[in-house]
């Protein structure tokens, strides 16, 4: 019996081996242009045209690549460099991998190759948004990355006509040191069992057994007590498998979700850590 093909753009195991560099051909940008179509929907009116990405990598920003041998697309990174609070900065606005690619890592090797390009020419600090419900890209921002949340936004982009902003555009923005050493080691969030160990990072709350402790979850009622020490907002651990099971349950952990951070972060709280889990994620918010 003759064994199946790999996959084009796979090894002999069906791991995806891709090559990560800036975009550099009319192709290599036309590919940017339809990955987005395909991640956020066809209809989605606020793709970066083809023009724009060109002159960003003209302008030194970035439009970087995970290329399959054959030269297909599986992914890409795209940012803006300017002024954030009078001081030169990256604004990463996107970063899609196509499904077939994900989980195995090439999110984060677009990340730090960004990264690289950025501290070559002096960009010391990179922001980005991110939904807070989406416990994959949390797990990847603040736990193998190292960014931290700088901001919560409540619908930062407004009325969306993408596919995957049915739930609004709360928003995240989480805000990366380039200078600082990359996280070591990676958890598979897609199997996890139980919880892994929590942050060691400087601020994380583990260990704070005397502290007064809070679990915030939809159902919850009025607002999370602002006398707590540590308050643990919870997540679902795959908010798409709740919207397609039930759009109003994805919506009532929007609701909670917004007024918890509204709440929190306008005050004297800021989230420490994020716990992926087997059933949900948590923040973990202290003071």
């Amino acid at each position: 019996m003759t064994s199946q093909a790999p996959a084009s753009g796979t090894d002999s195991a069906g791991a995806f081996q891709v090559q990560i560099r800036p975009a550099e051909t009319r192709d290599d940008f036309v590919a940017c242009v339809d990955l987005q179509r395909e991640t956020w929907g066809h209809g989605f009116s606020d793709v970066v045209p083809l023009s724009m990405l060109q002159i960003t990598a003209k302008m030194k920003g970035v439009v970087t690549g995970a290329f399959g041998s054959d030269g297909a697309l599986y992914g890409f990174v795209y940012g803006v460099t300017g002024l954030r609070r009078g001081e030169l900065a990256h604004w990463s606005h996107m970063l899609a991998v196509r499904p077939e690619a994900r989980n195995q890592g090439i999110g984060r090797r677009l990340k730090l190759a960004q990264k690289e390009e950025l501290r070559g020419v002096g960009v010391k600090t990179m922001y980005w948004t991110f939904d807070p419900l989406v416990a994959r890209n949390a797990h990847l921002n603040l736990n193998l990355l190292g960014a931290t949340v700088d901001e919560f936004v409540q619908d930062m982009y407004g009325t969306s006509d993408s596919e995957l902003h049915q739930l609004g555009t709360d928003r995240f923005i989480a805000k990366w040191d380039l200078g600082g050493a990359d996280a070591a080691g990676e958890v598979d969030l897609a199997s996890a069992s139980g919880e892994v160990p929590r942050s060691t990072r400087p601020g994380a709350s583990g260990g704070r057994s005397a502290c007064r402790r809070v679990v915030w979850a939809p159902g919850s009622d009025g607002l999370p007590p602002s006398d707590a020490d540590v308050i643990e907002v919870l997540i679902p651990r795959d908010i798409e498998e709740v919207e397609a099971r039930s759009f109003d349950e994805a919506l009532g952990w929007r609701h909670s979700t917004r007024r918890a951070f509204n709440h929190l972060l306008s005050g004297p709280y800021a989230i420490s850590e994020f716990i992926p889990g087997e059933t949900h994620g948590r923040y973990v918010v202290s003071r």
